[in-house]
């Protein structure tokens, strides 16, 4: 029995030390998966193979090629693809009954599996960029299940069409027009590609010029002129040019929106209607649906919007006319709508979305098929109603008895949420992707106490006390709200989890963990996430209207005491929110200056040159400037957080001496590099003074590669990619830390020491070379390039900090420990043992990342451009937040959670055995009472 015996008592303790080191993956941390804002023309429903069920494809602004499940809105699979250039546009096609998607972005045009998102086939057109891109549902005359060709157009003055591969991407046949027009679109029927370029006329307008080509040879077998200059001043009129189908067609509008024009690609007849706006209002929108398969009827649909109402009108073409004929109106309704075409079979059917209902109507007569409301959410964070931006959509009938529709909606606020009659089924907030900037802020609440707190600190003690109990008298009015939270709490205690409690449709907690997170989109929207319950959506509003094609990409985010102001980038005016809902402000703070800690002296870069200024004075002349080496461009300009406390001045040595460290609030970390030598030159600068104070160079640098760097406390840290093109050197990633103390010998503070006084401005008056520190650096070999560094910060900065970097290869954020990237790890040698009771260890050349430093675990961030950090109320516990193209957040304990218990802590045990003490103490008093009783009677 004992051997037994002893293997449970293993077993039991094999699973209790399992429980203490449970993971908190997935747990605290959060992801944002996003691909950012859809494009109607570049998304479409498409099943994943033949006869499986449908997939949502898109190709975003962000040029994320994704598949989306329709079930539940979740990332399938998605490409990031890469573009010479910094267009946004792209395009994405599939043909019917086959498995691969295809993309073209710039010179590039691409097949991907539409199961796994596996690269099939690529094509480089070299130089030029896609014009168009379409699918031939036809193989040299006859239908195919395999691999359907693609046809591209590119070219810039003499338009280029290709025909490649299905298959294998290979170029069939080259067509290359030397007219000198411009390409503008290429379509496709049964039989025929047509080319539609366009020609400038002497008076600057536009003519329409289409080119017949057969789709076997490449041959040009005819060609057209329409006659449109009189209408076309620009190729924004053009508002449609078919894509494949029965019999594609161009349409075209005036400037005013008054005569709609359409020709049937082949002929050369224009047919004119005349737009009715049915009021007083005009016209600003026009839109043009088509089905875009060539067995579906030749229907077609065109949306009218103003600024308060839309209508539609569907049009028929008669194929052996080549006429074209309105069939049927659909009635003019307020607010702003989206269309979208369908097909089942060869029958076409036209969805209507508005802000109400979803209707679902043939294209064939205007009987409305079917009718649902929409379901509305509530949603308090959101002060405006969406609308509709644009919407594809996928019906389902049997028997041609239409049974439901499914629409994949953008709405004005960014959502893409997927409609099925009338019910949401999801909703992605694609707007996040768009992130420019981000800030953390306090809850109201906390920042209110702390104003208040201030203000009793600073009063005469009478005041303070009426202060202090004015303030409790209004706290005891929420008593009742908290007397009715505390079983929850108290049960959520002893059930080891943590319940938050709901106050103003906010979680508060007591350690902190719920902060906001403020973001600010290139769109001109205001987005608070809730750090603390997985980035939830706490508001969402449109806070400045931008024109069409720009966007708000240096924005500022000023937070005190519960406000956030911005500036609006078209007046220059500012504005101010509340931070816990996002209602606008009646009153407005006063923008701070960006200038440098405890002093009135802001920095700003001015072409190649950094310059300071007094902050305070308008039109000041510089007080000092920087200016690189000559052939050196300034590629970064990096300054130590404003809010980085040190919880102590030096570092203390094995033997209980201590290095003084080299606080500077005003450090500036400069890095510039030289193209013709291939360096990289960093400074260290003091912002108040501009005085260098430590500068390095390293040679053989990859200078077109990313170069990231970051300052904090006392050390810096940055690094780079060796440039493999030199002999003596082979291409790899080096990180380098550098330490700063104020002398190299223990106990001894440097010239300081003996300075009665120290001026900011003129360091170089004190006594011997004040302003210069002692520096230590090392420099490591790292597996992967860093994009982008942060450091994690605690409120007293006692805990220990990481190092936080963005590997853009492998889309993960890594925390390395600072031990690891200590520069006094000893060289060549074990650490004595005095460095080994500092934490010291020995020197490695090459820095592995350990698993266990992956904050994102198994997930893939793609497109961090920033990492900010916040400390929580715990000592021990970093917020983290990520952003760029995907959003993700966390927290973590660089020295381990020492001021929190566990999730494992048993606190049901622990009160069991303080109330058995108890009874045990209640019933042995006595006994020990009389035993002491009866024991002096017997003396």
């Amino acid at each position: 029995m004992r051997p037994q015996l002893l293997l449970a008592c293993i077993a039991w303790l094999a699973t209790s030390t399992l429980a203490v080191f449970e993971d908190d993956a997935f747990n605290v941390d959060y992801h944002h998966q996003l691909v950012g804002l859809p494009q109607q023309h570049t998304s479409f429903f498409h099943p994943v193979r033949p006869g499986s069920g449908a997939v949502l494809y898109t190709l975003s602004d962000k040029l994320v090629l994704g598949a989306i499940s329709p079930k539940d809105g979740s990332v399938l699979w998605r490409q990031l693809l890469k573009a010479k250039s910094n267009t946004t546009n792209g395009f994405l096609r599939a043909g019917e009954g086959q498995d691969i998607v295809v993309s073209a972005v710039d010179g590039q045009v691409a097949g991907w599996s539409t199961s796994n998102g596996r690269m099939a086939w690529s094509h480089d057109i070299g130089e030029y960029s896609v014009r168009d891109l379409e699918i031939l549902e036809l193989r040299d005359g006859k239908e195919t299940d395999g691999g359907k060709d693609a046809v591209v157009l590119f070219g810039d003055k003499h338009p280029i069409v290709r025909r490649l591969d299905g298959n294998t991407g290979q170029v069939k046949w080259e067509f290359v027009d030397s007219s000198g027009d411009l390409p503008y679109q290429i379509s496709a029927s049964a039989t025929t590609i047509y080319l539609v370029s366009l020609h400038t006329t002497i008076l600057n307008g536009l003519k329409i010029k289409c080119a017949s080509l057969n789709p076997v040879t490449g041959h040009k077998d005819d060609q057209y002129t329409l006659s449109s200059d009189s209408d076309l001043s620009s190729a924004e009129s053009i508002i449609f040019v078919g894509a494949n189908s029965a019999s594609p067609i161009i349409a075209w509008t005036d400037k005013s929106y008054s005569v709609l024009k359409i020709n049937i690609i082949g002929n050369k007849n224009v047919a004119s209607f005349n737009i009715n706006p049915h009021g007083a209002e005009s016209v600003e929108r026009v839109v043009l649906h088509a089905p875009h398969h060539i067995n579906s009827v030749s229907h077609f649909l065109v949306h009218y919007q103003t600024a308060k109402h839309h209508w539609a009108e569907v049009y028929h073409i008669d194929l052996r006319s080549h006429t074209v004929s309105k069939a049927y109106d659909l009635p003019r309704l307020a607010g702003k709508g989206t269309f979208s075409t369908s097909t089942s079979d060869a029958n076409v059917y036209f969805t209507r979305i508005t802000e109400d209902e979803v209707i679902v109507v043939s294209s064939a007569s205007h009987g409305v098929l079917g009718r649902w409301p929409i379901a509305r959410h509530e949603n308090s964070g959101t002060f405006e109603r969406p609308s509709h931006v644009h919407a594809v959509s996928e019906v389902a009938a049997k028997s041609g008895t239409l049974t439901s529709v499914r629409s994949a909606v953008l709405s004005s606020t960014g959502d893409w949420q997927l409609i099925l009659n009338g019910e949401s089924q999801w909703r992605r907030l694609e707007a996040l992707a768009g992130t420019t900037t981000a800030a953390w802020a306090e809850l109201h609440e906390e920042a209110a106490l702390a104003h208040e707190l201030e203000l009793e600190g600073h009063s005469n003690v009478l005041a303070a006390y009426t202060h202090r109990v004015r303030r409790h008298l209004q706290d005891l009015q929420k008593l009742p709200e908290w007397l009715q939270n505390l079983p929850k709490r108290l049960l959520g205690s002893f059930g080891g989890s943590r319940t938050a409690v709901k106050q103003d449709a906010l979680e508060h907690d007591s350690f902190g963990f719920h902060k906001l997170v403020i973001v600010a989109t290139e769109h001109g929207r205001l987005i608070a996430l809730d750090a603390g319950s997985s980035g939830k959506v706490v508001w969402n509003i449109q806070a400045f209207n931008l024109a069409p094609g720009t966007k708000w990409q240096d924005a500022e985010l000023h937070i005190t005491e519960g406000l956030l102001t911005v500036q609006d980038p078209v007046s220059g005016e500012t504005a101010s929110f509340e931070t816990l809902t996002g209602k606008r402000a009646l009153h407005s703070a006063t923008l701070g200056s960006r200038s440098a800690a405890s002093t009135k002296i802001s920095y700003d870069l001015a072409g190649e040159e950094l310059r300071g200024v007094f902050a305070d004075r308008s039109n000041a002349s510089p007080v000092w400037d920087f200016k690189p080496s000559e052939g050196e461009r300034i590629q970064a300009v990096t300054a130590r957080p404003t809010e980085d406390p040190v919880a102590s001045i030096g570092k203390v040595l094995g033997d209980r001496r201590v290095l003084y460290k080299y606080l500077n609030p005003n450090l500036v970390l400069v890095t510039t590099v030289s193209d013709s030598a291939r360096s990289l030159s960093v400074y260290l600068l003091d912002s108040v003074s501009g005085s260098v104070l430590y500068s390095t160079t390293h040679s053989d640098v990859d200078v077109t590669r990313t170069i990231s760097s970051t300052v904090s406390e006392n050390w810096l840290a940055y690094s780079f990619t060796l440039d493999s093109s030199s002999v003596s050197t082979s291409q790899g990633h080096e990180l380098v830390v550098a330490e700063l103390f104020e002398s190299a010998i223990p106990n001894d503070r440097g010239p300081l020491e003996a300075s009665s006084n120290y001026s900011s401005m003129q360091p170089s008056h004190a006594a011997g070379d004040g302003a210069k520190p002692y520096v230590v650096a090392q420099s490591y070999h790292i597996p992967e390039e860093i994009s982008r560094m942060a450091v994690t910060q605690t409120r007293q900065g006692i805990t220990s900090r990481q190092l936080l970097v963005v590997l853009a290869e492998s889309n993960s954020i890594v925390g390395i420990p600072r031990v690891f990237i200590d520069p006094r790890r000893p060289i060549g040698r074990d650490p004595t043992a005095t460095e080994a009771a500092e934490g010291l260890i020995r020197y490695s050349p090459v820095i592995e990342f350990d698993p266990k430093w992956y904050l994102t675990h198994k997930r893939e961030v793609i497109g961090i451009k920033k990492i900010i950090t916040s400390p929580a109320l715990l000592e021990s516990t970093s917020l983290v937040f990520a952003y760029g193209l995907d959003v993700f957040g966390t927290r973590i304990s660089p020295s381990f959670s020492f001021d929190v218990l566990g999730k494992d802590f048993n606190k049901l045990q622990m009160l069991a055995t303080v109330a058995a003490l108890g009874i045990g103490t209640f019933v042995v008093a006595p006994l020990v009472r009389r035993k002491h009783i009866n024991a002096r009677w017997q003396l």
